[in-house]
């Protein structure tokens, strides 16, 4: 995917500011930055859900459509409270995939939960679903935004191998926005830092999965100093 010139100004405030880049296929990318660096933008921008100015993969921005290859992963579960588990996933996929929902419910820990509503599931439990849901409907580029950062250390490695495992099986692009250097570290094969729109920062990860949330690999002093010079690190 290709970003070329891209800028999105909101009044007076520009979230992105002519920014190109190339995010690579097949892997899966990390966006950090403080807060108002541009990361949510940039997600909404390439999903086509808010007009921008410059292309993305050759397309204008003025009058954006939305990608209909690409599924989205909220931080939040945004499951509907009136219907099951299985019946949160149906509700966005094609005719004819609510077959594989149960087999993918298992994949992530939920058999015997298809049935359950929301109210009767952890936090964790509800992400599974939402994780489920974004790994079935079909895409090519899966969009993540801080879908980790309201759970716990364990939940949250367990569930950011599930992606990790999931991606690797299924295929695909990720692109996800965190703070956390170490899910960056944990999760990402390449990590961009934003600062007030901008890229300034660049850096491959080339340690082998599975990592270790609580030593992450070398790499990542080499993102902290990168956000500690943003400001993002205090």
């Amino acid at each position: 995917m290709i970003l070329s010139h891209v800028t999105k100004q909101y009044r007076s405030v520009r979230a992105l500011d002519d920014l190109s880049l190339t995010i690579e296929e097949g892997k899966i990318t990390a966006v950090l930055g403080e807060s108002g660096a541009g990361k949510t933008t940039l997600l909404n921008c390439i999903m086509g859900l808010i007009p921008f100015e410059g292309e993305i993969d050759g397309e204008g921005g003025k009058k954006p459509k939305r990608r209909e290859d690409c599924s989205y992963l909220f931080q939040d579960a945004l499951l509907l409270p009136n219907l099951t588990a299985e019946e949160n996933i149906h509700f966005v996929l094609p005719k004819g995939m609510g077959e594989k929902t149960r087999e993918m419910l298992a994949r992530v820990g939920l058999k015997g939960k298809e049935k359950a509503y929301p109210h009767e599931l952890s936090g964790g439990e509800k992400q599974r679903v939402s994780i489920a849901r974004a790994f079935l409907y079909p895409h090519k580029l899966l969009l993540m935004d801080e879908p980790f950062s309201s759970l716990d250390l364990a939940i949250k490695r367990a569930l950011m191998e599930l992606v990790r495992s999931l991606r690797e099986e299924e295929g695909g692009t990720v692109l996800f926005v965190t703070h956390d250097v170490q899910e960056a570290a944990f999760l990402a094969e390449r990590a961009l830092v934003l600062h007030r729109g901008k890229l300034v920062g660049d850096l491959t990860i080339d340690a082998p999965y599975p990592r270790d949330l609580l030593s992450p690999p070398p790499e990542a002093k080499e993102l902290a100093r990168m956000l500690l010079e943003t400001g993002e690190i205090k």
